[in-house]
């Protein structure tokens, strides 16, 4: 039996390029539903966390200076939601970082 590997590989490619499924044949792939890209939604999530930073620093000057109607308890609740936002931020840095280290170490 003769098999020559140059027209195997040319019928295996033909039969892959046969197969391959497109973007729209797909559902979900290709297609970001929310039409925003990952970069713009990670940047306002980070500007999100620092505008609770900012708030929860100019609700602590208000109440140092003596504010009405500013209790104690809207300072703390303010700094713990700017507290609990950051930390999740540094878990999600975390997480990425893990990921791509993982993708780096793969072999090719």
């Amino acid at each position: 039996m003769d098999i020559k590997a140059n027209s195997l590989y040319q019928e295996m490619q033909s039969m892959a390029l046969d197969v391959r499924p497109t973007t729209e044949a797909v559902p979900g792939i290709g297609k970001n539903p929310s039409g925003e890209n990952f970069a713009d939604m990670l940047a306002n999530a980070v500007n999100n966390v620092n505008d609770m930073q900012r708030y929860s620093r100019e609700t602590q000057k208000a109440f140092e200076m003596g504010v009405e109607g500013l209790s104690l308890a809207d300072v703390m609740v303010a700094k713990e939601k700017s507290g609990i936002a950051f930390e999740a931020t540094v878990q999600v840095r975390n997480k990425v970082l893990e990921a791509y280290k993982q993708i780096m170490n793969m072999p090719v």
